[in-house]
């Protein structure tokens, strides 16, 4: 009798709980340029064309890992790009155009959080356009 299957099944189900969901930064990169770029511009540094007529200077999203020490803060950043309600005065709320399936991810301290595929996708393309420190 063959005993890999009785140790390769509880491990296969342990990856997949652990496993951090599949991310497209292509993805991500659309979904840039369809709700950011008009604000933050086209390369992140916060020169959209919109940018002079707004009452707060926008971010320079290429910069996010920088000021955090070189950790790219994502759950902070998902937090700002999605909204609450009555939160935010000046950056829409995205939170219903970045509808989607939600996959359990985990965030740096551990925590697992359901989030909406593309606000993960979004998330993951602006941590690959982060300047280097």
């Amino acid at each position: 009798m063959n005993p890999w299957p009785v140790v390769i099944g509880p491990l296969l189900f342990l990856a997949a709980c652990t496993a951090q969901p599949q991310v497209s930064r292509d993805t991500g990169a659309q979904l840039y340029a369809q709700t950011c770029v008009s604000c933050h511009g086209p390369d992140a540094a916060g020169n959209g064309p919109l940018a002079e007529d707004l009452p707060v200077p926008p971010t320079n999203l290429t910069r996010l890992a920088m000021q955090n020490g070189g950790n790219f803060p994502y759950a902070r950043v998902m937090e700002q790009i999605h909204g609450y309600p009555g939160r935010f005065h000046v950056m829409p709320e995205f939170g219903p155009l970045l509808a989607g399936p939600d996959v359990n991810w985990r965030a740096p301290d551990g925590t697992s959080l359901r989030t909406p595929r593309p606000l993960l996708d979004l998330a993951t393309y602006l941590a690959s356009i982060q300047e280097e420190i």
